[in-house]
């Protein structure tokens, strides 16, 4: 293989390697979902523990903000291989196993593909997902979950009619709750559009993950706050960074394109 060849070819996984992260971050969207106790939570930048961090400030019930991704719109909640996010600030000045101190959770928006959608949720704070919140080598702590981690943990239904009652759609499909992420496995990973989120016969409440004013939603999102006072922050709010889902196939096909590129290149020299 020529020097030339082999400069391109590793040029060519260079481009693929950065394009890949610079999707892995750029794809998220930090944005507030609802105001409580007279203001929104803050969202900041926060480059004390790693460059880039955000910082997200509950301080008082109803205050809700999110992180969110549309890279992994269009798969299946079984076809999900890593949601990850690491988080910087002390979680030991909130109760052991306490919403803050688990925090954030997800949300997924998902349909039926028939025009119905709905939130799935986990529950960090249920003691079946403690585990899965590591601890970093640094104290940073990270969630990496994969389906196979999910499968088995209980998968909460809401912003949907009937969602607390077991009559939703979902709950039509696959049975009443509890339910498991193993249960929705088929269930494909999309947000509605602003138009359905404002409808109010599609029962999406205040607190489901869209842009406040905007009503734009994502299908996948880190959530920080909640209805209820239970995942308030305080001052310092949760600092957190690196959130990541699959790089979407687009991004595969353009590291495929550089290669087939490449590899063109050295026919034409051949």
């Amino acid at each position: 293989m020529s020097a030339t060849l082999t400069s391109l070819l590793r040029a060519a996984s260079i481009l693929c390697l950065l394009v890949a992260t610079s999707a892995a971050q750029a794809g998220f969207t930090s944005f507030v979902i609802r105001e409580g106790g007279g203001s929104a939570p803050d969202i900041l930048p926060n480059s004390d523990y790693v460059p880039n961090a955000l910082e997200f400030v509950t301080g008082a019930g109803g205050q809700k903000a999110a992180w969110g991704s549309n890279d992994i719109n269009g798969q299946t909640i079984g076809g999900i291989s890593n949601l990850s996010i690491t988080r910087h600030d002390d979680t030991s000045r909130f109760s052991a196993g306490s919403g803050p101190a688990v925090a954030p959770y997800f949300n997924l928006w998902v349909t039926d593909g028939g025009g119905n959608y709905a939130v799935i949720a986990n529950e960090p704070s249920n003691p079946a997902f403690h585990s899965l919140f590591e601890t970093n080598g640094d104290g940073s702590k990270s969630y990496n979950l994969s389906y196979a981690d999910l499968s088995d943990k209980v998968a909460k239904v809401y912003e949907t009619p009937g969602w607390n009652t077991n009559s939703s759609w979902v709950h039509a499909l696959f049975g009443s709750d509890p339910l498991t992420f193993a249960d929705l496995a088929t269930l494909e990973i999309a947000p509605p559009p602003a138009s359905y989120i404002t409808n109010p016969a599609n029962g999406v409440g205040s607190g489901a993950p869209d842009e406040l004013g905007t009503n734009t939603a994502y299908g996948f999102n880190w959530v920080f706050g909640d209805t209820l006072s239970n995942y308030v922050s305080g001052d310092e709010g949760y600092v957190v960074s690196h959130p990541g889902v699959p790089e979407p196939s687009s991004v595969i096909l353009l590291g495929l394109a550089g290669v087939a590129g490449v590899a063109a290149y050295r026919r034409r020299r051949a």
